[in-house]
């Protein structure tokens, strides 16, 4: 992917608008480790350049649901999900009141797909083919008919499309 400061600022506002987030374990690690500030401070690593320090703190003081049956625990505003629930903790979620969830990751959302459970998606096309890497929704049991929602066009030539499911 190419990560600039569009994208970040796009990626922030995403994450403003929601609730919580829901994150796999892997999601969720690699978060934790690439965002979570430096231990004991609120400083950001040393790679960190000064336009991604707003994803950084949109990302660190969100409110997070890890699914995993393999973490003992979770911290960093988190709160596990244990795998077998997932279908009756998600819906109980997504019928308490706010703005919604916003889920991340490449297993977690084919799950999520399965059971019906996400109501809008978004698709950020990078100009890069990179020939490798995991297939996101490989092994959906059924096709999901889409309605695009809206478009927007990237100065890096990345285009986000959003989706709703047609019910």
């Amino acid at each position: 992917m190419i990560a600039d400061a569009e994208l970040h600022g796009h990626a922030a506002a995403n994450l403003a608008q929601a609730d919580a987030l829901i994150f796999g374990r892997v999601t969720y690690e690699m978060m934790e480790a690439a965002w979570r500030p430096v231990a004991g401070s609120q400083a950001w690593p040393d790679w960190t350049a000064g336009w991604m320090v707003p994803f950084a703190r949109t990302i660190d003081a969100a409110r997070k649901y890890v699914v995993s049956d393999s973490l003992p625990q979770v911290d960093w505003n988190a709160e596990l999900l244990r795998g077998d629930g997932l279908e009756g903790a998600v819906r109980h979620l997504k019928q308490q009141p706010g703005r919604g969830l916003l889920a991340g990751g490449v297993t977690l959302p084919l799950a999520l797909a399965e059971h019906g459970l996400i109501d809008e998606y978004e698709f950020i096309v990078h100009p890069r083919v990179a020939g490798r890497g995991p297939t996101l929704l490989a092994g959906l049991s059924t096709c999901v008919d889409l309605t695009l929602l809206g478009r927007r066009e990237f100065a890096s030539g990345a285009v986000a499309l959003r989706f709703a499911p047609r019910r």
